[in-house]
């Protein structure tokens, strides 16, 4: 049986292998159909699964996309813009305020208005109908029809449904773990107020999501924003650094596919992370709503899984998977579980009891996986076009990142453009994108912006991007 598996990873390495020459060599091009599973099967004499198994490691390259009923596609751009600098934020607590900008971008949202600013995918991407039906069954067989409260710590099936999806990314939840919540930002606020009081300090990396940077001023916090690269993440020195040298009294991560940046930890750092928090023996809030966006062939694991004295609260949702709306998500509070529960029932006692009955229904069904693939084959297709626009559209030398999942761009141009003013002009013309300056309390990312690719691409986003990059100075 050893030998057999040795022999069919060799296999589908080879196969992936030898396309990817192709590809890299200029072969193949992007936009030409590659030869079906099938006739794979066929020429190299494999099993159907050794040949997926060829093309998902090709999909994890960025070389290939899939199509439905349509099959393979080489989705490889030879050339792509320059990766954003690693960010070197100032080792003080930040003082800045960026409430004013974060409110007029998100204060004009309007239906006539290109939603490149909004961090969750177009409503067309979502499986609506199927979610419609589920609601209408669980409104007819629901005991009160959902309007009675549920028990503090969440609805029952939603939890075992949680749990059982934890061994996707190496957990090994209960449904006892788990506790619900109105999304993930509620599920980060009930971590901030049960674990910190006014004038503590909390570490993040840095750019970091605006609502983590308005929820922390809005609690008294300080935040100490830590070096960032747009491929792995936080800067493990600069983190060790700071535990070292500061009174820091919980760090706050977003593991996978960070928001706004998009990088992903890679599995020794959050190994390594794990390992500091309990040497200094301080909680973890992990943030890891975007680790089911993976777009390789397998989901990325989180600090969670590393997790042995409880010290890791993670925080998740499917607000940027499945219905943002429906306001579900949870978290896993270790050994702050208690803590955790009394502030949920002293602040909100229950959730929407409809909508995460909804979802637990749903996932049930085994409705989610099968969406999910879906759903990240379009998503992967969209950073490439986008990424592809940026390059042909905006000013030579602008750097983007090249995330491995989610659906977040951070676009860094040269220190002269504006991106708060460059934002002034767009929504004049009904295009909407989100300025660096909204990710830290610190004054620096002027000059970047983040897009987001959950929008399908077609031609009216093509000539958004085409008309953000030429008032930016480019083509």
């Amino acid at each position: 049986m050893k030998l057999a598996a040795t022999k069919e990873n060799y296999l589908y390495e080879q196969i992936a292998d030898d396309l990817s020459r192709q590809i890299l060599g200029g072969m193949l091009v992007r936009g030409d159909k590659i030869p079906s599973v099938r006739s794979i099967c066929s020429l190299h004499k494999v099993s159907m699964s050794t040949a997926l198994q060829a093309y998902y490691v090709l999909e994890s390259r960025g070389l290939i996309r899939s199509m439905p009923k349509s099959g393979y596609y080489v989705s490889y751009v030879k050339t792509f813009p320059g990766l954003p600098n690693q960010t070197k934020p100032s080792l003080q607590t930040g003082k800045e305020d960026n409430s004013d900008l974060v409110s007029k971008v998100y204060g004009e949202i309007s239906s006539g208005t290109m939603m490149l600013s909004l961090g969750c995918p177009s409503p067309e991407l979502l499986p609506l109908a199927k979610l419609n039906k589920v609601m209408v069954q669980t409104l007819h067989t629901f005991p009160d029809s959902g309007t009675s409260y549920e028990h503090v710590q969440g609805n029952v099936k939603l939890r075992r449904q949680i749990a059982r999806r934890s061994s996707i990314w190496g957990g090994q939840l209960t449904e006892d773990d788990v506790l619900t919540t109105s999304g993930c930002n509620h599920a980060m606020t009930l971590c901030l107020l049960a674990l910190t009081q006014r004038g503590d300090t909390i570490a993040v990396e840095s750019p970091v999501y605006f609502g983590i940077l308005q929820l922390a001023k809005s609690l008294g916090l300080h935040v100490l924003e830590l070096p960032t690269h747009p491929e792995s993440g936080v800067e493990m020195e600069a983190l060790k650094d700071a535990l070292r040298k500061h009174r820091i009294k919980l760090c706050l991560l977003v593991s996978n596919f960070s928001n706004p940046m998009g990088g992903t930890m890679p599995a020794e750092h959050k190994k390594e992370v794990v390992r500091l928090m309990e040497f200094y023996h301080i909680p973890l809030i992990e943030n890891d709503m975007y680790g089911d966006l993976y777009f390789g062939s397998q989901r990325p694991g989180n600090c969670k899984a590393y997790d042995e004295s409880g010290l890791v609260l993670l925080c998740n949702s499917l607000s940027k998977t499945l219905a943002p709306g429906y306001r579900v998500g949870w978290v896993t509070p270790g050994k702050f579980a208690e803590q955790i529960r009394r502030v949920k029932f002293a602040t909100s006692i229950s959730n929407a009891t409809i909508t995460h009955e909804v979802v637990a229904t749903f996932l049930e069904k085994g409705r989610y996986e099968s969406y999910l693939k879906g759903l990240r084959n379009v998503l992967h297709s969209n950073s490439l076009h986008y990424m592809d626009a940026i390059m042909k559209y905006f000013p030579e030398g602008t750097r983007v990142s090249r995330p491995k999942g989610g659906f977040m761009l951070w676009v860094e141009l040269d220190q002269a453009v504006d991106t708060a003013a460059l934002y002034e002009q767009t929504i004049k013309r009904k295009v909407s994108l989100a300025p660096g300056r909204m990710f830290t309390l610190q004054n620096q990312y002027n000059n970047c912006m983040r897009l987001s690719y959950g929008l399908s691409w077609n031609k009216e986003v093509e000539d958004a991007i085409r008309m953000i990059g030429k008032l930016a100075g480019g083509r």
